[in-house]
């Protein structure tokens, strides 16, 4: 998997060579690196929005034929769980999914925060997917599971990517700082092993010279990534759908702002400084 080092080499690298155009030649290439980053697994989990990154992940391990079941989770009314559905029906995908309801996803909330010892929005939100993600594929003895991030930062799926392409190069560092702690400290506590595929060392330089014309369009974020995916067989319905990020896919993100309002917060932020604060006191707000 791709470390700080591989990632300073591969940007000094990439300075001295031109931009991928040829759209035939990369999305032949990008199938052989996406086929070649899942390796040495023979049974798998995958966490599941119904995106296009998880999707590809599952279409993936379909052609390897590895054994694979995919987890779901949102509160109550998650488009992210409607859509994973929608996708695992059509295509017969083994799907395990989980609603929580509002009572358990403030829990969830709670639980996370004392965790991971943060009050950030994105990793306490994200946090909770994975948890439970991993809990699930605990009680079905799954050993692996493979998690899509990396796919924004190489494809450019960030609306602020389309303002300047260098963001994913910043992105992809944060990633190494803090998505893979974050998920470190949470598979840890299960004992499963999680694999990247997209943060692939060779599919990370590859992706990285791809012309940013191919990744963005006025309509689409990912478009070399869609395309790619239709090549491999996945539905254009599914491949050309807008997602939204995983904390308001989920709808975790709508369930702290509530807890925000009910405990007199001006702010979600202010909510999740506090609650860790006190959380990891081991007290409780009201």
């Amino acid at each position: 998997m791709l470390t700080k080092e591989d990632l300073i080499d591969i940007e000094y690298n990439l300075k001295e060579q031109e931009f991928l155009l040829n759209k035939e030649e990369i999305i032949k290439n990008l199938k052989k690196l996406l086929l070649s980053s899942i390796k040495d697994v023979k049974k798998v989990g995958i966490a599941f929005s119904g995106g296009i990154d998880s999707s590809l992940l599952a279409l993936i391990c379909s052609k390897l034929n590895i054994n694979f079941k995919l987890y779901s989770i949102g509160v109550e009314d998650s488009i992210d769980i409607e859509w994973a559905n929608r996708i695992s029906d059509e295509i017969k995908w083994k799907l395990n999914s989980k609603i929580l309801s509002l009572k358990n996803a403030e829990k969830n909330i709670k639980k996370i925060v004392k965790i991971l010892k943060t009050d950030d929005i994105i990793d306490i939100c994200v946090g909770c997917i994975f948890h439970n993600v991993l809990e699930m594929a605990k009680r079905d003895k799954i050993k692996v599971i493979l998690s899509g991030l990396g796919s924004d930062e190489i494809f450019a799926g960030y609306q602020r990517h389309k303002k300047d392409i260098n963001e994913c190069w910043k992105d992809l560092k944060k990633i190494l700082e803090r998505d893979l702690k974050r998920d470190k400290i949470l598979a840890e506590k299960f004992n499963i092993k999680v694999l990247y595929p997209f943060l692939d060392k060779n599919l990370v330089e590859y992706s990285m010279r791809i012309n940013p014309k191919l990744k963005l369009n006025n309509d689409f974020k990912k478009v070399i990534l869609r395309e790619c995916s239709v090549k491999l067989g996945f539905p254009e319905k599914f491949a050309w759908r807008r997602k939204k990020a995983a904390q308001y896919g989920s709808r975790f993100d709508k369930i702290i702002e509530k807890m925000s309002k009910r405990n007199n917060f001006r702010s979600k932020n202010e909510f999740l400084k506090e609650l860790n604060l006190k959380m990891n006191k081991r007290l409780k707000l009201i």
